[in-house]
Parts: structure tokens; C-alpha cells; sequence
């Protein structure tokens, strides 16, 4: 093939080819907090869709709440999203998770050694390590299904925006792409500026190759 490469159909079993990593904070019934790690996120203004799966409290809680926070991590925290990466909110562990080796744990923030702090438009807490955090509503809800696939496409309204000051271009409401060095995800690895930052756990709950050299500090 002339300029080009020969393509192949592989029956790819993980479409995440990069997402930056979202640690979902919300409300529990009882009012605890709890704090959820998800790449299948994107922006359009002042909105986000946000897939989740409908066997997760994340889930339940915005469909309950209707609120929530979006807490961006950097790649620097990639170990701290990582220790809950096999977590989960509910008691009763849903047996595809448990198979994949999730836990309960009821407290989130304590065991990434992250910090709950309190939001002024939502109840959910932001986390406060986090360099941007985005306090949002849930506008509308909607079924998401396929072949084994069972979620919800929440879509929410950013209510407000909190970034750390010095990645702001100064005299400006702009973000330095420079210097926000966002964690992503992809192919459930974990990657900062090009390079694989961390060991995942949840490659590992979920069998995907490992090909990755960690990069050096």
C-alpha cells in the first residue's frame, strides 16, 4: 500500500485510546461521601457526559443527587487514583467486580489519602489535591446499552470551576496547556506527558496486557 500500512481487525476488547481520569465525588444516602475513578468523560462549554455503569454507587448517588463534583487529577496523582482503582461504594460487591477483584470500601478519600473538601454549590465534597475541580449538576440521565454493556450517559452542567492559580494564564480565565499535565487513561494505563507514570491495578482486574515500562523519575 502505497504511503500507507496494512490495517487489521482485531476485535479490540477496550476502546479507551485516551481520556483524562476523573475522580467523581458524590453523596451516599446516608451522607458520607463517596469518591469514584472514571475515564469516559468529554466537555462541550459548559457541559459534560459522563459514562458510568449502572452496577456502581456513583451511578445510584447522581441518579438520587443529581449533583456531583468532577475532581481532574494530574499526573503526578496517579498513585492515589490508583489505590482505588479495585474499589467500590457498595456493600454488596456485584459479582462481575468481585471476579475482577473489587472490594467494598466505604471510605475513599481516606485509603487514596486524598482530602474531602467541602463545595459551595453541591453537597458532594471537591478533593483537595485535585488542581482542577468542577462543581456539577445533573441535567438529564440517559440508558446507555450494548453487548454486555449496561450504563447510564449522564449529562451535567459545570457550575463551577476551581483551578489552581498557577496554571492559569495570568490576567486571564484561560488554562496553561503547558503547564496542566492531566492524568489519562488509555487502554487502562495510566500515562502523563506521553510516558506510562504508573502500575495499574484495574489493567490488571481487567487481563489487559502488560507491554508498558514505567518512565523514570
Amino acid at each position: 500500500m502505497k504511503g500507507g500500512s496494512v490495517h487489521v481487525v482485531p476485535g479490540l476488547k477496550v476502546l479507551y485510546f485516551g481520556t483524562p481520569v476523573v475522580l467523581v465525588s458524590s453523596r451516599n444516602p446516608d451522607g458520607t461521601a463517596n469518591l469514584a475513578p472514571m475515564s469516559s468523560a468529554w466537555w462541550l462549554g459548559q457541559h459534560a457526559m459522563l459514562g458510568l455503569g449502572d452496577s456502581g454507587r456513583t451511578t445510584a448517588n447522581l441518579l438520587r443527587e443529581r449533583e456531583c463534583v468532577l475532581n481532574l487529577p494530574s499526573s503526578a496523582m496517579a498513585d492515589a487514583v490508583d489505590r482505588i482503582a479495585l474499589t467500590t461504594g457498595r456493600p454488596d460487591v456485584p459479582a462481575h467486580k468481585l471476579r475482577q477483584g473489587y472490594r467494598y470500601e466505604p471510605d475513599k478519600f481516606a485509603v487514596a489519602g486524598l482530602t474531602a473538601q467541602p463545595s459551595e454549590l453541591v453537597q458532594a465534597p471537591r478533593v483537595a489535591e485535585c488542581p482542577v475541580q468542577l462543581e456539577c449538576r445533573v441535567i438529564a440521565a440517559h440508558p446507555f446499552a450494548g453487548a454486555g454493556v449496561r450504563a447510564t450517559a449522564f449529562q451535567v452542567e459545570v457550575l463551577r470551576a476551581y483551578v489552581e492559580e498557577e496554571l492559569v494564564i495570568p490576567g486571564t480565565s484561560h488554562v496553561d496547556p503547558l503547564r496542566w499535565d492531566p492524568l489519562i487513561m488509555k487502554f487502562c494505563e495510566f500515562f502523563g506527558g506521553g510516558h506510562n507514570v504508573h502500575p495499574s491495578r484495574l489493567a490488571e482486574g481487567w487481563e489487559m496486557p502488560h507491554r508498558l515500562g514505567v518512565a523514570a523519575g
